[in-house]
């Protein structure tokens, strides 16, 4: 199975052991971060730091001249990774012989809601979720669109991943998070992810219902859920708690907001790339899901993307509803998370991808080369080794 290893630019640019490194655990690609969120990482074998802290969501080389007069447009990065960090780290990795795709964070910028917090996802209560930018947005659709072929498309990458295309809602790894408090189970996490801003308020018109009766009706919803209620089957249960009618319509709503954008999205990089270049989309086989791994109609993206990256650390189930709509070629990728100390088991990493092959898996990604341990990267050269 074709393997790749995801890497930031920080963990290459200024160690030139690294590319080798990472070749020798026995990947034949990266999947290396061009446009990412903000985040602090270790980087255990640097010979210059130990700590990187991105402050926030950026573009990991210079901008270009399409966002000149914009409203919304990425950041650069700061001494994180300095100029082109991104070029720089990725043509250090293909002189090792790895075969280098893009790694494309989109609909999870902070700094993006902060500045302008008029485009984050608003729930029921009118609080502002200032991580998630609300995709029904068209300015912001247009953002996420050229930043998608933008950031997927640089020199000499052979393919991308796009994370976070589609709704992001509560979920959220934030600093110093305080929000487990209550344990609001898949019902929960859709009622509170569901956007009320103007844009999303006319859409729940055009399907049928009124902005603020739906708004009261989450927040009626919701009441058990704060006190405690254990009951949670997903979505039965948001049909029981908001009614079957209106929790079809405002799936209707979303999931056709969502699937218009990862169509102009996948056809704009496409537009942008060189013939061959592949386009996979990180994603969740349940369409109402929010986050990193956009929920997805398996056999709709299927029709739309090259293949999907699909998250099987705590098991390979969510393998299967591609599986069964996979076209002949379509990449089934399997994640699994290599760092111990991330919940991943490298020490297992032959028995996950054998499992994860025979559940419909045709690559595997492991997470992360650059944040795992020596210790760590050795059972990934073993195991790798060994196939």
């Amino acid at each position: 199975m074709r393997t790749s290893a995801f890497v930031y630019p920080w963990d290459v640019t200024g160690d030139p052991e690294a590319p080798a490194r990472i070749a020798g655990l026995g990947v034949e690609q990266v999947t290396l971060a061009a446009a990412y969120h903000s985040t602090r990482a270790l980087t255990p074998r640097h010979p210059r730091h130990r700590i990187v802290t991105a402050e926030y969501a950026a573009v990991l080389y210079p901008p270009g001249d399409r966002w000149a007069g914009r409203g919304l447009r990425p950041y650069p990065a700061g001494r994180w990774a300095p100029g082109d960090a991104y070029g720089e780290a990725a043509e250090a990795l293909a002189a090792a012989g790895l075969e280098v795709h893009t790694w494309v964070v989109l609909a999870h910028n902070s700094r993006l809601g902060a500045e302008h917090p008029d485009t984050s996802v608003v729930n029921a209560y009118g609080d502002r979720y200032p991580w998630a930018p609300c995709i029904a947005q068209p300015a912001t659709r247009a953002y996420l669109v050229d930043l998608a072929a933008e950031a997927a498309v640089r020199p000499g990458a052979r393919g991308t991943e796009l994370e976070s295309l589609g709704w992001y809602g509560l979920q959220h790894l934030h600093a110093h998070d305080k929000t487990a408090g209550v344990g609001l189970g898949d019902a929960g996490q859709y009622l509170m992810s569901l956007c009320f801003c103007p844009s999303c308020r006319a859409g729940y018109g055009a399907h049928g219902l009124a902005a603020d009766a739906l708004a009261a009706a989450v927040r009626e919803a919701l009441e058990p859920l704060w006190r405690g209620a254990a009951d949670d089957e997903g979505w039965p249960t948001v049909e029981k708690l908001l009614g079957e009618d209106t929790a079809t319509a405002t799936r209707a709503w979303r999931e056709n907001t969502a699937r218009t954008l990862q169509e102009e999205a996948v056809a704009t990089v496409r537009a942008a790339a060189p013939d061959g270049f592949q386009v996979l989309l990180h994603a969740d086989p349940v369409p109402y899901h929010c986050g990193a791994n956009a929920g997805v109609d398996p056999a709709h993206i299927l029709s739309v993307a090259d293949g999907v990256v699909v998250p099987c650390t705590g098991g390979t189930a969510l393998l299967a509803p591609f599986a069964g709509q996979a076209r002949e070629g379509a990449v089934l990728a399997a994640n699994l998370t290599v760092v111990s100390g991330m919940g991943g088991r490298p020490g297992t990493l032959a028995a996950d991808a054998a499992r994860a092959r025979a559940d419909g898996a045709t690559e595997l990604r492991l997470y992360h080369a650059g944040l795992a341990s020596d210790g760590d990267l050795a059972a990934v050269r073993e195991a790798l080794a060994a196939r």
